[in-house]
């Protein structure tokens, strides 16, 4: 039996004088057998020799050729498997890896939405802040619609019939970023409360830019990989989602609040999840107060509320993350804090997230689980932190100098949060930023006065010097 090659062989000799005595009613046939494809690899059918040739030229074909054509059809299917098994074990076909954002949908497609502790990361953490923006913008809404004053025996600057008015509620804006991901924005404004609160969701899927890893890399060796800058991949998958608050009551009495709480997470250059030597994720957030008049007890039950939940996880969390709050919301060109502090952190992953090593105890690390408990509880703890101070606050009189002080208070928070803000940063220079969201932050109304100094030994310099010197609350 002859072989397979010395068939193909054959087959193409008799293809070729079968083209040279037929070439006037054969071409098409001809060119399809001297360029072969994949596609090529079973015998022509009958319908196919039908639609190049006539009735007549398979006539002659059959009567002048009888014993070629079997070899010209059986040459070119052979040779046609030889050429697509070549192209299968030469030239395999690469497939890319499908992105975060393609692997979470197909996550979510194949459970049928639901989310448990076997989920990955980012759809577990997506899933804890939209359940707790739903949450806190409930209670907020609670404490607007219990009515406030703005001055004594007045209703809330000038306006008649508050309790006439319907319930406020928060505008819930739900947006998608075409690069991947979205969000869901809570807006409440020009309430009887609250001048304005927002609570905001986001889930971004993107790209992480080499510069940006060269910068990422100074709080994580191992992104990217663990060799040198030279070695470094010129884009990162990344994922980023948190939730993000701020309250800036009308009242100059009670105190602006601010939360977030975050987690990001790269992939791998090949795609493939995190956890290995070149894959990276981490924790961040906090919760911080910024009053216009300083009450003391305010200041104390606050920090004792985030102080309860620091220690639940680790000794160790309240005094670092105080400190580094104090650092971080600090207005380097006024001299002065922000506000009267809280708790901040970031970058925290199973090294930073640990113990440090001390009195000669070697460090301990922590896994991903146990912050992200840690997180859950922090971010659980912002209505009692803060509703109970609203709610002594929102109805005490106060003046129009002391709006005024309000003012210019909200003035400087401004300030840090469009010069010194690396979250405001970050927002605005990701591709496809939601600029209305990211600049939820800033209150309604704010006040800028030349030289503008509070009189000496007034609440007003009290304040200052706390905000220039300070202190520990608990």
């Amino acid at each position: 039996m002859a072989s397979p090659l010395r068939l193909a062989a054959q087959g193409r000799q008799a293809a070729r004088l079968f083209a040279m005595q037929q070439r006037a009613s054969l071409r098409t046939v001809t060119s399809r057998a001297s360029s072969v494809t994949p596609a090529a690899s079973a015998p022509f059918s009958s319908s196919s020799a039908s639609a190049t040739t006539s009735a007549t030229a398979t006539a002659t074909t059959t009567a002048s050729l009888p014993t070629y054509t079997p070899f010209v059809f059986a040459g070119l299917a052979i040779a046609g498997s030889l050429v697509a098994y070549n192209m299968t074990a030469d030239d395999p076909i690469k497939c890319d890896a499908p992105t975060l954002a393609e692997r979470d949908e197909q996550t979510r497609r194949d459970s049928n939405g639901a989310v448990d502790e076997l989920s990955p990361m980012r759809l577990r953490m997506e899933k804890f802040i939209k359940e707790q923006q739903q949450i806190i913008i409930k209670g907020l809404a609670e404490i607007e619609n219990s009515g406030g004053v703005a001055a004594v025996g007045g209703p809330v600057e000038g306006r008649v019939g508050i309790d006439s008015l319907a319930p406020r509620e928060f505008r819930q804006d739900e947006w998608q970023r075409k690069e991947g991901g979205g969000g869901i924005t809570c807006v409440l404004q020009d309430g009887v409360v609250f001048e304005k609160a927002g609570v905001g969701v986001s889930v971004v899927y993107g790209k992480l830019p080499k510069a940006g890893i060269l910068r990422m890399r100074a709080n994580h060796r191992n992104l990217g990989g663990d060799g040198g800058a030279e070695t470094l991949p010129e884009s990162l998958e990344f994922f980023a989602a948190g939730l993000s608050l701020v309250v800036h009551p009308r009242n100059p009495m009670a105190p602006t609040v601010h939360l977030n709480y975050r987690y990001f997470e790269t992939a791998n250059p090949d795609g493939s999840p995190t956890g290995d030597a070149s894959g990276a994720w981490w924790f961040g957030g906090g919760a911080d107060l910024t009053p216009s008049y300083l009450f003391d007890e305010d200041a104390i039950h606050f920090h004792r509320t985030l102080k309860d939940v620091c220690d639940r996880h680790n000794k160790g969390y309240f005094p670092r993350f105080k400190r580094w709050c104090d650092e971080y919301f600090y207005n380097k060109h006024r001299l002065e804090s922000r506000g009267v502090g809280g708790i901040f952190f970031d970058d925290l992953d199973e090294a930073s997230g640990g113990t440090p090593a001390s009195d000669g105890a070697p460090a301990k690390t922590t896994d991903r689980e146990s912050l992200f408990a840690f997180i859950q509880d922090g971010l659980r703890a912002f209505l009692p932190s803060y509703t109970p101070i609203i709610a002594r606050r929102k109805d005490l009189p106060f003046t129009d100098a002391e709006k005024e002080w309000q003012q210019i208070r909200r003035g400087r928070y401004v300030e840090f949060n469009l010069v010194h803000d690396r979250g405001t940063s970050f927002g605005l220079n990701t591709p496809g930023p939601r600029v209305e969201s990211i600049l939820m932050s800033l209150p309604l109304t704010a006040e800028w006065k030349y030289m503008y100094e509070p009189a000496p030994k007034s609440r007003e310099q009290r304040l200052v010097d706390v905000l220039r010197n300070a202190r520990e609350w608990v």
